[in-house]
């Protein structure tokens, strides 16, 4: 049975810095992809950073790009997101994500590419 389980979320000010973790299980994760979307109340999945199989590349939305960083442990069969410089609007649901396909040259972006979901960490954080 594949597993995705994250921990790290918490209530933060504004300013402040939070690390996420992702623990992967059930599946050769070290071959996929991964990511972190996050889900804020009455809005969609906005997909935050992405990082390759091998982990020599990542990606990052325009909103979080320079504040957050992804990375990951293949050994461990982890991914993290440090996140830096937290805004309110940085509030979310935060869920870990795993590829479809394995080996592709970068992460996708689309939440449709990603078939393994965690069940969500809450970021929060106060003005």
């Amino acid at each position: 049975q594949v597993r995705l389980v994250e921990s790290g979320g918490g209530l933060v000010q504004a300013g402040a810095s939070l690390s996420l973790s992702c623990v992967a299980s059930g599946r050769t994760f070290r071959n996929y992809a991964m990511a972190w979307f996050r889900r804020a109340p009455g809005k969609e999945h906005e997909f935050v950073a992405g990082i390759k199989w091998s982990g020599d590349n990542d990606r990052y939305s325009d909103s979080v790009a320079g504040r957050f960083a992804i990375s990951r442990d293949n050994a461990k069969n982890t991914v993290s997101l440090q996140m830096n410089n937290l805004k309110p609007e940085d509030t979310a649901l935060y869920y870990c994500a795993a590829d479809e396909l394995p080996y592709r040259s970068v992460a996708p972006s689309t939440k449709s590419e990603y078939v393994y979901w965690g069940q969500g960490t809450q970021v929060t954080v106060s003005p």
